[in-house]
């Protein structure tokens, strides 16, 4: 107590820590100054029928133990330092502890130098100390080796956990610094040290799955795959497998000879995504069945089959775990089940959705950012036209088309519309005329005709996307509205693919990026906005830009109500917009209904 901080570190047998075991705790207060408490360390040889076995000799008495740490860990005096704490967070507050308050060494360095270098403990301490820690697998054991960290030896788990707790102070002392002199606290404080306890009590509420939905849906999928199976089968002429790309490859550039051929390192055909998608928009029906037949596997295997395993058999519920340290620009990732890849735009998709239900008495709330990128493209590139719709409430991707093709807005052909919309997201991205072809069907100089009416109407958005190419061949980096930096290195390749993908993700970056940074706000002070209302509503998902919700049935309107404040005011005070940000909100029994 009387250092003021703490490094610790936990270990257990899980890398699930809604259900893992704990296993050990490390602690360290200087450097070469670091213990380990082992707790769960079993006898090797004495698994019982389940697994189990008897505790090895040494390990102190859990309960006891964790009582004698409680008050070091939840002390508002002491500092809690640790890599990825969120993993340690959710496993201790299994055991009634809540840790707090906390530094996290992954973060100040994602603070730092998000798209540099990955921000895992042994790359960090290769990097700044020198020093290549005892790995996992060399004390835990890999593949058939593999016994567990319950049945490491106690002198080897010592040594390893011990150094974890050692090499993470030791990279604060050297990141902390790093802070304040490229002033990137204010992004480190308000960004990012917040962000675990608010994804941590996410991932403790998890979601409702229906399961019979995804049964009854995993049999439509499969009759889906079948008759799609059939169609290829009768388009190739012969029998073979659609997922066997090296039979497909044989079948579309062997048997038919169709243009695009390429090869793998391995000399077989490629079939890749962007091969099929270019024969598909060039007509070929084989290429386009194939697709569809991928995507439907896809949603059968990722979805349909594998949720069900990731109900959790004490809570009933779905317990996804999100990454905050795994993209340049500060979007959140999900995984064990990766929730932000199921499509919204197809009914597939959207079948899926169905499958995540409220539970009784309760409405599941959805609210989404309204085109956040393109109104912060306005904002950023100054757009007047831009600006002056958004603030009335204009259908922009009509605006955009008549600015565009001089078509009036009134009575404006669908397809006029479809095709502005399809510019206007494809711009963010940094949309080629060869890639807007393929999406609008139209050819290569059309499409580029419309790219450069594009930026002949709104000269700013050229202006935008220059300046911000060259600041970033200037200093290696761009920054979003709160200052978080995104680093693009290799912006200055001298591979010309590899420097216009750069290109493209710089201009983008600070788009994408200050959107992130947007939702971060609003989920960091969502919780105590809905406590201090009085609300029983919890925030359960994160995916892009939306935010799921659980309420009860009798505080649906009040929850949309203080959902949409929060969100829409978040920016504010640090980066206050010229554009409104809205945000859309429905409640429902199930996601997609509300979405």
């Amino acid at each position: 107590f009387d250092a003021g901080f703490v490094c610790f570190d936990t270990e257990t047998d899980s890398l699930d820590p809604m259900q893992a075991n704990l296993v050990g705790v490390s602690l360290a207060l200087a450097p070469n100054r670091a213990c380990y408490i082992p707790l769960g360390h079993r006898t090797p040889g004495a698994e019982d029928l389940f697994g189990g076995g008897d505790l090895a000799p040494g390990q102190l008495p859990l309960r006891a133990a964790l009582d004698l740490l409680r008050p070091l860990l939840t002390a508002p005096s002491v500092v809690k330092i640790a890599q990825n704490v969120k993993f340690d967070w959710l496993v201790l507050a299994q055991h009634g502890i809540e840790v707090a308050p906390v530094e996290d060494t992954m973060l100040a360095s994602y603070a730092l130098d998000a798209g540099l270098n990955g921000h895992g403990m042994d790359e960090l301490s290769a990097k700044f100390l020198g020093h290549q820690p005892i790995s996992f697998g060399e004390v835990a054991g890999q593949g058939k080796s593999f016994i567990g960290f319950a049945r490491v030896p106690l002198d080897k788990a010592t040594e390893y956990s011990a150094e974890d707790a050692d090499v993470t102070l030791r990279l604060w002392d050297v990141l902390r610094p790093r802070l304040v002199a490229e002033s990137m606290t204010t992004v480190y404080e308000t960004l990012e040290r917040p962000m675990p306890f608010v994804l941590a009590r996410m991932e403790q509420r998890g979601i409702h799955v229906d399961r019979a939905i995804l049964s009854r849906l995993s049999g439509e999928f499969a009759q889906d795959m079948a008759r799609l199976e059939a169609e290829i089968q009768a388009q190739a002429g012969e029998t073979f497998n659609p997922g066997s790309p090296k039979q497909l490859g044989d079948i579309l550039f062997g048997k038919f000879g169709l243009p695009g051929a390429k090869k793998t390192a391995t000399g077989a055909w490629s079939t890749s995504a962007s091969v099929l998608d270019e024969l598909a928009e060039q007509g070929n029906e084989l290429a386009a069945r194939v697709l569809d037949w991928r995507q439907v596997q896809k949603l059968r295997s990722t979805y349909a089959e594998a949720l069900p395993r990731f109900v959790n058999p004490r809570t009933g519920r779905v317990h996804t775990s999100y990454a905050l340290a795994a993209t340049s620009t500060g979007r959140l990732s999900s995984s064990e089940p990766n929730l932000q890849n199921i499509p919204v735009r197809n009914e597939a998709g959207r079948k899926i959705r169905r499958a995540f239900i409220a539970g009784p008495g309760r409405k599941l709330i959805s609210a989404d950012y309204s085109q956040i990128e393109l109104r912060l493209l306005a904002h950023v590139a100054d757009i007047p036209q831009l600006k002056q719709a958004f603030a009335e409430g204009k259908d922009i991707h009509a605006l955009t088309a008549s600015e565009i093709f001089g078509v009036p807005v009134e009575g404006m052909p669908a397809e006029i519309r479809r095709r502005a919309k399809a510019i206007n997201f494809g711009i963010i991205y940094g949309i080629s005329a060869f890639g807007l072809a393929n999406q609008l069907g139209i050819s290569r100089e059309e499409a580029g005709a419309f790219i450069k009416l594009y930026f002949e109407r709104f000269p700013g958005i050229r202006a935008y996307m220059e300046a911000t190419k060259k600041l970033c061949r200037d200093q290696g980096y761009v920054t979003t509205l709160f200052g978080r930096k995104c680093h693009y290195p290799r912006i200055a390749s001298s591979n010309a693919s590899e420097r216009a993908f750069n290109e493209r993700a710089a201009i983008n970056a600070p788009l994408q990026g200050s959107a992130a940074d947007i939702i971060r706000r609003a989920m960091i002070r969502m919780d105590a906005a809905l406590e201090q209302a009085k609300l029983g509503a919890q925030m359960l998902l994160q995916v892009h830009d939306e935010l799921v919700f659980e309420a009860p049935d009798s505080e649906v309107e009040a929850t949309i109500k203080l959902v949409r404040e929060v969100m829409e005011q978040a920016a504010l005070p640090a980066a206050p917009l010229s554009v409104p940000l809205l945000v859309d909100a429905r409640a429902a029994g199930n996601w997609d209904e509300a979405h």
